[in-house]
């Protein structure tokens, strides 16, 4: 038993230095489970074909089909007027209630740039409210967000038959329009930029200068390359020499990197010199089609150099331009350090859109994407099947996995989803932690910790209420979400919630839905939920941009989840 509570102790401390590592994290600390016999090899083959975590994975895959549609692109048409209040609450709104039903990170994706480019309200007034309503939105159903699902497998794995499809609504409902209340007050004091800046304005571009350039010997001056329509010369990088600032009467020489910044829109411009190359074009692509890409927080590519990943080979695509809001890119693109929120500006090749690994590594945000739109009769199969795979589950009562199931076969039949897509954006990482998570209660069973902890629960809290209990549960699991990732809070403090509710004699449902609640929201950084980060870079808020809006909506959730959800589901003896 110590060793486990070491090992869960151990665990947490990595998930906090290492957020970006967090499947690798779960993973070892399922292999220590296994190779110290606290689990069985058949017991984890069991805990990875687990019926809620199957129906996880389905829904995540189908979820990529309605991504596809154009129904959120058609709806985000209509959010917008010379009415700025009447602007944020449409935003708000219909960004929580499509993360309702849909992967509220798709949503922000696919509303992010028609708020960025709308002509009447200022962006910064809604990108961070377009991310946090989504995050409450996800609160409103059971596959409104994946911690709901990653609860609701350990649950099943516990021998419950599992949440209803709307068990979370009205509790979600309740905490959803509160915190939107909150939101939309705090709004007002969120910056109000009325001047929209171009979202490549920082980009910097690197090009070279060939051996047989006829802009050898000149100066920046003669060569007309010092004052460009929305692009400047920052500095000149010649060997290992750095020369910054420029100056008009530096000579350039063979072989030099000219570092430009400014709006990449105009980097065509560059090819009016001769001898004059873009760094993707010294790997072999054009720069006639281009897509802007944020880095995930767990991309292959964070810590690591260009030059250094084989970016060519791996993408089929080149980097033509990188942006690092909050940060200066300085020096060669080739031997620059790549960091989570990265946009890079990428010259695609052929295969681009096939390769399985680009969702895994980007957020696509513009330009050539990399997975074709459906319209006519696939379209309407796809929402259709959507809304009579929910309408099955809610009326007949039968299982949620097979109505995924069956829509999943559906849409491959139809062409609505193929192969290579699902191969692309099969959820290996929500897989491993769920089953590393599952194995690690296991052994909480086996070695009697889980005994321990519902011993402690009997002895010492059985004479305090039940509620203080689940406040507690509630505000550690919210806390551990804020420091490493929802997915991992709910996945640890399930088996904990659990055992703590036997040790009451209480009925678990309440305290495992107050997990749930707990690991899906994050408003106090950029960092602890990808929508966050998502909006964070694509704006020029800044940390306490979100601590002074988050903090009065976290209060507000965290305030409403505690009086609701005992209300709703009341702490009965079990």
């Amino acid at each position: 038993m110590i060793l486990l509570v070491c090992l869960i102790l151990t665990t947490i401390a990595l998930l906090i230095k290492y957020q970006q590592k967090a499947p690798a994290i779960f993973g070892g600390g399922m292999l220590v489970t296994v190779l110290a016999g606290w689990v069985s090899p058949e017991t984890m083959l069991k805990n990875a074909a687990n019926p809620g975590l199957a129906t996880l994975v389905l829904l995540i895959l189908i979820s990529f089909a309605l991504e596809k549609t154009s129904l959120l692109r058609k709806v985000s048409s209509y959010l917008f007027s010379k009415s700025t209040t009447g602007s944020i609450w449409r935003t708000m709104g219909f960004s929580a209630l499509a993360s309702s039903v849909l992967n509220n990170t798709a949503v922000v994706a696919a509303l992010l740039n028609a708020v960025r480019s709308n002509k009447y309200v200022p962006s910064s007034k809604l990108l961070i409210p377009l991310s946090y309503a989504a995050i409450m939105g996800g609160t409103v159903t059971l596959i409104g967000t994946s911690t709901n699902l990653i609860v609701n497998s350990m649950y099943t794995d516990k021998g419950y038959a599992g949440f209803a499809f709307f068990d979370f609504t009205l509790v979600g409902l309740g905490v959803t329009v509160t915190g939107l209340i909150a939101l939309f007050v705090m709004t007002y004091f969120l910056p109000d930029e009325h001047e929209k800046e171009s979202p490549v304005s920082s980009y910097f571009v690197e090009a070279r200068v060939s051996q047989n350039s006829p802009l050898i010997g000149k100066t920046v001056q003669e060569a007309g390359i010092r004052h460009l329509d929305e692009l400047f010369l920052a500095e000149i990088i010649r060997k290992r020499e750095i020369i910054r600032p420029v100056a008009r009467y530096d000579v350039l020489q063979a072989g030099d990197k000219l570092i430009f910044s400014g709006n990449v829109t105009k980097v065509m411009a560059l090819k009016q010199f001769p001898g004059l190359t873009l760094f993707a074009e010294d790997n072999g692509l054009t720069t006639h089609q281009l897509t802007e890409v944020i880095i995930k927080e767990d991309s292959v590519l964070v810590g690591k150099t260009l030059k250094s990943t084989g970016f060519r080979a791996r993408f089929d695509a080149a980097v033509v331009a990188v942006r690092r809001d909050g940060g200066r890119v300085t020096g060669k693109l080739g031997e620059t350090f790549l960091q989570p929120g990265d946009f890079l500006l990428l010259a695609t090749g052929p295969d681009f859109a096939s390769r399985h690994n680009i969702s895994k590594n980007f957020f696509v945000l513009s330009g050539v994407n990399p997975d074709s739109m459906l319209s006519g009769w696939r379209e309407r199969v796809t929402l259709w099947g959507f809304v009579a795979m929910i309408a099955g589950t809610v009326v007949t009562g039968s299982s949620l996995f097979l109505g995924a199931l069956l829509l999943l076969a559906v849409l491959l039949f139809a062409g609505c989803l193929n192969s290579n897509e699902i191969k692309r954006r099969f959820p290996v990482e929500i897989w491993l932690i769920v089953t590393s998570a599952l194995c690690i209660a296991s052994a909480m069973q086996s070695t009697g910790l889980s005994l321990a902890i519902g011993d402690f629960a009997k002895d010492v809290l059985s004479g305090h209420a039940p509620f203080v209990t689940f406040a507690g549960v509630f505000l550690m699991t919210y806390l551990l979400t804020e420091l490493i990732t929802n997915n991992a809070a709910a996945a640890l403090m399930f088996p904990i919630a659990y055992s703590l509710a036997q040790g009451l004699g209480i009925d678990p449902f309440p305290m495992v839905m107050g997990v749930a609640f707990a690991a899906s929201a994050s408003f106090l950084t950029p960092y602890g939920y990808q929508t966050n980060l998502m909006v964070f870079n694509a704006s020029t808020y800044r940390l306490k941009h979100f601590l002074q809006t988050g903090t009065p909506v976290a209060l507000t959730y965290i305030g409403s989840c505690l009086i609701l959800i005992p209300m709703v589901f009341p702490l009965d003896v079990s």
